[in-house]
């Protein structure tokens, strides 16, 4: 089995009014090691990045992603066709999508990239789950570098579970 980490970078958090700017794909095996990546910036309209809050306009400005997605930003649905061959290649069943606060992710992908999300299986690996669990039963913390760049965050995504695995020793068969 393998996993499809994801992460996007977005013009904001509401489905329904903001749009993709970055898509960052890699395929691991469940000792995460990559097998295949793929990235792509999302070309959108001056409207949708001028309509940016001001956290998105600060941190997609300084990290370039602004300038990018004008300059050699690709169509939505091109790069959408390009995850789907992407999923077919690596994942001979629904793709289990896994990363940080992937729900998020899916639920942009479920909006404004269908194709896409008939290729997902309905269960994900969520990162901030064990999150959550580590720091707070257990005071376990991860320092993130919080690039906000889709594929810094991906493979900082894989990093981070992996650092939490560290901590969990193997169980005896039930």
């Amino acid at each position: 089995m393998n996993l499809l980490w994801l992460d996007m970078e977005m013009s904001g958090l509401e489905v329904e009014r903001e749009r993709i700017l970055e898509v960052a794909a890699i395929a691991t095996d469940l000792d995460f090691n990559e097998l295949e990546t793929y990235h792509a910036v999302v070309r959108q309209p001056r409207e949708t990045l001028d309509g940016m809050d001001e956290w998105n306009r600060r941190h997609h400005g300084q990290s370039g992603l602004t300038e990018q997605v004008l300059a050699v930003g690709r169509e939505q649905a091109e790069v959408e066709q390009e995850l789907v061959r992407f999923v077919h290649r690596r994942f001979g069943e629904p793709a289990i999508l896994a990363g940080n606060t992937i729900g998020q992710d899916r639920a942009f992908i479920n909006r404004h990239m269908p194709s896409l999300a008939r290729c997902l299986h309905y269960r994900m690996l969520d990162v901030s789950s064990w999150k959550i669990l580590m720091n707070e039963k257990f005071n376990v913390r991860y320092e993130k570098k919080n690039a906000h760049r889709a594929v810094d965050d991906v493979r900082e995504s894989i990093a981070e579970l992996k650092a939490y695995l560290a901590c969990v020793g193997t169980p005896e068969k039930v």
